[in-house]
């Protein structure tokens, strides 16, 4: 489904730019402008076409609010429907490509424009006096000129920089470039504030991008049935003096991008106002617990403030930074009485927030924070299948926590009225020490379903990639005979290595033959490949078979 709306997509930028390139390539009211610049125009004016497109997509997918309230409207509609939701920000990523490309095309495309237009006043090469008479044509109050350089000689970069296409051209350029760069994988991990701050450029790319229409360089015909073009150009000596060849009139076609992008800013715009409303509610830091691994959990209240199990919130410190947001997955379950954060300590705004909370625990005077949200993800859908197999690496097992707490809560209270009724969690650590606060949450459930006769309802793995020395080495193998792993002081033992993944699917599908699985991921790129070609490859071809539906968290 998401391959065929990538494909939809595409194709529609494919349709927009021939349909835009015939257009400039062959309408008669460009035929002058045609003989100044050449085939450089219907390259610019295609490219910038699938420019105006994108640059309207590519908002939507960061209007959280607006993308949550559809995927909570949607909740009784087609999984694919609400998973298409999910991937909004794929959506995001291939739209901000394809501006690149397109804005590449367009730059060199009006970089051999200027040059055109210069060489348009040369006495040499094709139809010299024509070109000439057309450069020549006077600037008017009724407009009639064509060529934007009003003087042979010219210099091209001291022209480009006077007018208002090539000062906004030269802004849009500079700051698509620092936002592409600085969106780039080791960036946004490394230095998320870099990132951050340099994304917002967005706002002096849209300003230039609205005006970069208005100084009308593009010209078309405006009397083509009085001047028709390919018999007139023969005769360009004699226009206004004959009766079929009157002076040709020009004019510009008017800024058209703003009419692309209104609905998506005002949509974004929105969606600030929202956050700006919510930045203002009291919230109310409830306790600061330090994890191992550096890892803080926060516990706070705020009222009327409802979630689902799985949703991710984004918090803000203005002690801190009043710009900056950071997404976090809640970890807490909706019938808590209060909704928490697992926060890994991994940069400057991360280390401030730990330092100044922790501080606060002793005081009881905890930093201010803003909430924004909360928004949907894949995993609230988890109860819509019959079985499902959750995976999380690291610190991605957080989104599983607030699932695994909601989900047990609802099948201890009803579990004849709950469609899932099997649940394979995988969890993949490097580091012993992460096992303390997320294994305590593991251990609740293990004891509490074996108290109620349903030991079988989670079937849970835990796997040590890396990490343990020698002495813990020996310290394991001489434990290997208890009934409770020395490391997590679980029922189920710790295991060794990575899973063997093919395994896994193979067993899972023998066992819920004929059903659809869910298969829900939160970790690294390279493991989600594997997983959703996994997931592929044990799905049937027959619909109404076994099929493995892959998701993954995306925030």
């Amino acid at each position: 489904m998401v391959f065929y709306l990538q494909l939809l997509w595409f194709l529609v930028n494919v349709a927009i730019f021939i349909s835009t390139f015939i257009k400039y390539n062959g309408g008669q009211e460009f035929f002058y402008l045609r003989k100044l610049i050449g085939v450089s125009l219907p390259f610019a004016r295609a490219s910038a076409a699938c420019l105006n497109l994108n640059c309207m997509i590519v908002l939507l997918p960061v209007c959280r609010n607006l993308i949550s309230y559809l995927r909570g409207s949607c909740w009784y509609c087609k999984r694919n429907v609400r998973r298409q939701l999910d991937k909004s920000m794929s959506l995001h990523k291939a739209s901000a490509y394809l501006i690149c490309i397109q804005t590449g095309i367009h730059y060199f495309a009006h970089v051999f424009n200027f040059e055109r237009f210069i060489h348009a006043w040369d006495t040499e090469g094709d139809s010299p006096g024509l070109r000439s008479a057309l450069s020549s044509l006077p600037t008017l109050s009724n407009a009639t000129w064509l060529n934007p350089i009003r003087k042979s000689g010219a210099n091209p970069i001291l022209e480009l920089l006077v007018c208002v296409p090539g000062v906004t051209g030269v802004v849009i350029t500079l700051a698509l470039l620092v936002i592409v760069s600085s969106s780039m994988e080791v960036i946004r991990r490394s230095y998320f504030e870099v990132f951050w701050y340099t994304h917002h450029l967005f706002i002096v790319f849209y300003i230039a991008l609205v005006t970069h229409g208005l100084g009308g360089l593009v010209r078309h015909q405006t009397n083509t049935e009085e001047h028709d073009p390919e018999y007139c150009q023969h005769h360009y000596q004699d226009w206004g003096h004959i009766p079929q060849c009157p002076d040709p009139q020009f004019a510009a076609g008017g800024a058209q991008t703003w009419k692309w992008v209104l609905v998506s800013i005002l949509l974004y715009l929105t969606e600030i106002g929202i956050r700006l409303f919510r930045g203002q509610q009291y919230v109310k830091v409830i306790k600061v617990v330090q994890h191992p691994s550096r890892v803080i959990e926060l516990q706070m209240h705020k009222p009327m403030f409802i979630t689902r199990p799985g949703q991710y919130i984004f918090l803000q410190c203005p002690s801190i930074s009043r710009l900056e947001w950071h997404p976090f997955t809640l970890t807490s379950a909706p019938h808590e009485d209060y909704f928490s954060v697992h926060i890994r300590i991994v940069g400057d705004w991360t280390s401030a927030l730990s330092t100044a909370c922790i501080a606060g625990q002793e005081t009881r005077q905890f930093p201010r924070i803003a909430v924004d949200g909360p928004f949907g993800t894949a995993s609230e859908d988890v109860p819509r299948y019959q079985a499902a197999i959750l995976i999380g690496a690291g610190i991605g097992v957080t989104p599983f926590a607030s699932i695994l707490k909601d989900i047990w809560y609802q099948f201890s209270a009803r579990p004849l009225e709950m469609k899932l009724k099997k649940i394979y969690f995988f969890w993949l650590c490097r580091d012993t020490h992460a096992f303390e606060w997320f294994g305590a949450l593991l251990k609740q459930l293990e004891d509490t379903m074996t108290e109620t006769n349903h030991p079988n309802f989670l079937e849970y793995h835990i796997h040590l990639t890396s990490g343990w020395s020698q002495s813990q080495a020996l310290s394991i193998v001489s434990h290997e005979g208890e009934a409770e792993d020395v490391l997590t002081g679980l029922r189920q033992k710790t295991q060794y290595g990575r899973p063997n993944w093919e395994h896994v699917f193979r067993d899972v599908a023998q066992v819920h033959a004929g059903t659809r699985i869910g298969v829900f991921f939160c970790g690294p790129k390279s493991l989600s490949s594997t997983l959703h070609a996994l997931s592929n490859e044990h799905s049937s071809d027959d619909l109404t078979s076994t099929q493995f539906v892959f998701n993954e968290e995306n925030f």
